[in-house]
């Protein structure tokens, strides 16, 4: 009898394991999630600081204020506008970002008094001398990479889903990223990029997330460093705004001369 409950047990196991989906489809149905979950801001608008620390650990520091617009059927728009220092005050960056082709992107230097549109073949430049891309301030639709489940870990006392992304842009910086995905919030906790040769190029790691709306996590910081130059950006954001009245009409082109 004892055989029989253990074949029984063993037969349900294995039946078990064949429902489970494959682990191309379980990363991809968590990233759909958490994109789920995030859905529905609508718009908003925020104030950041950007530190700026090389490998002897000098800092510089930047001030911007940010606006986002949710857009359905497609990617976010953006506008980002640096406040001070003098070298950069005024410069703005606009970005339109797709889900299945190129972003638009376009930086106005207000020394020059012109737009300069960001080609499609060079989104894995450093942003305004940051460790973050270009590519790294779009919008991170689902339909921007290909998914692969790893693991469940805890990582910082959170559990969390531990996926890797695979991006579809034939031009990324990046041959794939892990992700440690939160469980309770579906919000990243840390971010490993892996340069064209897989190499690890750099680590993001998110801090403070405050809960808005009774629905969206937003983070109070972001730590990019990057392990092969030893430098490092600190974003921290604060007095984060939704629903402000933004209409696509404050995201054209002529919003990047306006932009204060």
């Amino acid at each position: 009898m004892k055989k029989l409950v253990l074949l029984g047990l063993l037969l349900l196991s294995a039946g078990l394991q064949a429902a489970e989906p494959g682990a191309e489809q379980r990363g991809l149905a968590i990233a759909r999630e958490a994109d789920r979950r995030d859905t529905g801001w609508q718009n908003q608008a925020s104030e950041m600081r950007m530190i700026l620390r090389n490998k002897q650990g000098d800092e510089s520091t930047r001030r911007i204020h940010n606006k986002s617009l949710e857009v359905d059927g497609d990617g976010d728009k953006a506008l980002i506008v640096f406040d001070h220092p003098r070298d950069v005050k005024g410069t703005a960056f606009l970005s339109f970002t797709h889900a299945t082709r190129p972003d638009d992107q376009w930086l106005y230097l207000p020394a020059l008094k012109r737009v300069k549109r960001i080609s499609s073949r060079n989104k894995s430049g450093p942003f305004m001398g940051s460790e973050f891309a270009f590519e790294d301030i779009s919008s991170q639709e689902v339909e921007k990479y290909r998914y692969h489940y790893l693991r469940d870990e805890t990582l910082d006392g959170h559990d969390s889903f531990v996926i890797e992304r695979y991006p579809e842009y034939e031009h990324s910086g990046y041959t794939r990223q892990i992700v440690w995905l939160d469980k309770t919030m579906y919000q990243p906790l840390k971010i490993e990029f892996y340069d064209r040769k897989n190499v690890l190029l750099k680590t993001l790691s998110y801090r403070g997330y405050r809960h808005y709306l009774n629905q969206y996590w937003r983070p109070d910081e972001m730590f990019m460093v990057n392990h092969q130059t030893g430098k490092s950006t600190t974003l921290k954001w604060s007095n984060y705004r939704f629903a402000t009245g933004l209409t696509n009409r404050d995201f054209d082109q002529s919003s990047l001369k306006r932009a204060k």
